[in-house]
């Protein structure tokens, strides 16, 4: 018996949420959600005990941390880090055939999903010790193994993923959509919201939000971030309408129909699977600071997967971190040697941007079974084939080769594209992946809720 089996049979051991044994109504399904929600933002608000106060949280993870659902310094420190690194390690080992398992199948499938559920539960445990260092969170009395607030930090953070990690599976299984996208969503808006309507309080003006500033101070550049995010927004609706119509037939004379293959065939999964990759990145980067050559080789790909902000200073009244975006560091100082280092960095971490898009995207397609010939077969099995030409997969392979592989592509390059200019301008408000997830998830809610009310009212129109 293999390792790979081994893992899938401990998987059969571990807590389970058990599928619905019938239909879930759409109020349950809203319940559900809404509870999950709830839980997920009480848990983001409960701080672990036992960290050493005097040494703050330690380096800044930016808005990876809204992405993974991450809120450091509380109970889900780590966030959905877990879940998303342990799919990010098995797409990696099964394309590089690593580990063979045959991901068009269901069996393949479900072999994927264990293992990918037992690993997500060791990364809970492992992720909570990485987290746990000078250059994130320190326990009161000192990093040991012999201080017992060691272990008691590294059992809330571990326990705070394990519980997100069964929530995603109550919301896929009992709510709408499924738990990560739920929590990522969550997190931007309350980081958006948060950032534009904050009321100032104290005395200290700047720690008011962009609209106090806009209409207090008249700080026009500092509303320019509001004005991307709404770009953003309406340039990712509109792509999400685009798509290519492939003709399709039942039998030789049968009624016509279209088979759409929409631009955002890849949806926004690469993304987060990138943007989870980097932040880890990072992570480790603080983790290996005692170690030579590594150290180094890991600096470098930290300074290359994080886009740079600019500031530092007051020049930034409309942003309470004191730094800005890289457009707003141009549009301000100019092209100095700082704006010019910092345009080079933001040029890299686009570049990695993209490729890991692709890189994921094609793996999501593979494992969804979205790819060419998942799509074939589902075809074939309707009784589907394309008009003109004889009944026969190998003949709509050959169609769908034609849109779907090149869509992947250009679709994972948009999403890039797209995450990557959107942080050139929003930094110190939300990030263009940010928005760009919660946008294509929040559309998704839509559809799915559409999709429930319409189910709901097909017998009533049945009836009448």
């Amino acid at each position: 018996m293999g390792i790979i089996d081994v893992l899938v049979k401990i998987s059969q051991y571990l807590p389970e949420i058990k599928n619905p044994v019938k239909e879930v109504s759409f109020k349950n399904k809203l319940l559900w959600t809404t509870a999950a929600l709830v839980l997920f933002f009480i848990m983001g608000n409960i701080f672990v005990i036992g960290l050493d106060k005097t040494q703050g949280f330690g380096i800044d993870l930016g808005f990876a941390q809204t992405i993974l659902a991450s809120q450091i310094g509380t109970i889900i420190t780590a966030g959905i880090g877990p879940i998303v690194m342990a799919s990010i390690f098995l797409q990696l080992f099964v394309g590089a055939k690593l580990i063979d398992i045959d991901i068009g199948s269901p069996e393949g499938r479900a072999k994927f999903q264990a293992l990918q559920k037992v690993l997500a539960v060791i990364l809970c445990f492992v992720e909570a010790v990485v987290y746990i260092n000078p250059g994130l969170l320190v326990p009161a009395g000192g990093i040991s193994l012999f201080n017992p607030m060691f272990w008691a930090v590294f059992l809330q953070i571990a326990l705070g993923s394990l519980v997100l990690l069964y929530l995603d599976e109550i919301v896929s299984k009992y709510g709408i959509g499924s738990g990560i996208s739920l929590f990522i969503a969550a997190g931007v808006s309350g980081q958006l919201f948060w950032q534009i309507f904050r009321f100032p309080v104290g005395t200290i003006i700047t720690q008011g939000g962009i609209l106090w500033n806009l209409f207090a101070f008249g700080d026009l550049l500092g509303f320019l971030p509001v004005i991307a995010v709404i770009i953003i927004f309406l340039v990712v609706v509109f792509a999400e309408g685009m798509h290519v119509n492939i003709p399709i037939t039942m039998g030789h004379r049968g009624t016509g129909g279209r088979y759409p293959v929409k631009f955002m065939y890849v949806s926004n999964m690469p993304v987060i699977l990138a943007m989870a990759l980097f932040m880890n990145v990072r992570i480790w980067s603080s983790f290996v600071q005692n170690v030579p050559i590594l150290n180094t080789i890991i600096d470098f790909f930290a300074w290359a997967t994080m886009m740079p902000n600019i500031g530092n200073n007051q020049l930034f009244t409309a942003v309470s971190s004191g730094s800005g975006s890289l457009l707003q560091g141009i549009v301000i100082q100019g092209f100095t040697a700082l704006t010019m280092n910092a345009l080079i960095q933001g040029f890299v971490f686009l570049g990695l941007l993209i490729i890991a898009c692709i890189i994921f995207g094609w793996f999501w397609v593979e494992m969804g079974g979205q790819s060419t010939e998942a799509v074939a077969k589902q075809l074939e099995r309707s009784g589907m084939q394309i008009p003109g030409f004889r009944k026969d997969r190998r003949v709509i392979e050959k169609v769908l080769s034609r849109y779907i592989p090149p869509i992947t592509i250009l679709g994972s390059i948009f999403v890039a594209l797209l995450a990557g200019l959107g942080d050139f301008v929003l930094a110190g408000i939300a990030s263009g992946t940010g928005i760009l997830l919660t946008v294509g998830i929040i559309y998704r809610f839509y559809e799915e809720i559409a999709k429930s009310q319409a189910d709901l009212l097909a017998p009533l129109l049945g009836k009448i």
